[in-house]
């Protein structure tokens, strides 16, 4: 997948999780542990976003590519990114969501971790 495919799966994430009242934070924030896609509240919870996209299913759905190491990477990061910006990883309700997009299809997977 093309760095521009991601951007815009990414940008289409962002609108459909919108439309579900979710309110965006940052995008592709980098730690060194990681970078993580879509940080976004979900009314009091931090939620931590994985976009994955597949134009067609033919070698897998996109929802298949998120691994347990590639989770493991993203608890880890999210818990720097909670502390780098001063929220509390033991009092922040916090969430990991995958959003995986089949072509035109979404699936939104709450709470992954």
């Amino acid at each position: 997948m093309s760095t521009r495919q991601g951007t815009n799966a990414e940008k289409d994430a962002v609108g459909f999780l919108e439309t579900h009242g979710l309110e965006l934070i940052e995008t592709n924030y980098r730690t060194r542990f990681g970078e993580l896609d879509l940080l976004m509240w979900d009314g009091l919870i931090l939620v931590c976003i994985e976009v994955k996209y597949r134009r067609h299913s033919r070698f897998g759905q996109a929802a298949e590519f998120v691994t347990a190491k590639k989770l493991q990477r993203m608890r880890t990061a999210f818990e720097q990114y909670l502390l780098d910006n001063g929220h509390s990883p033991v009092s922040t309700p916090v969430r990991i969501d995958v959003i995986a997009i089949d072509g035109d299809d979404f699936q939104w997977v709450k709470n992954v971790v």
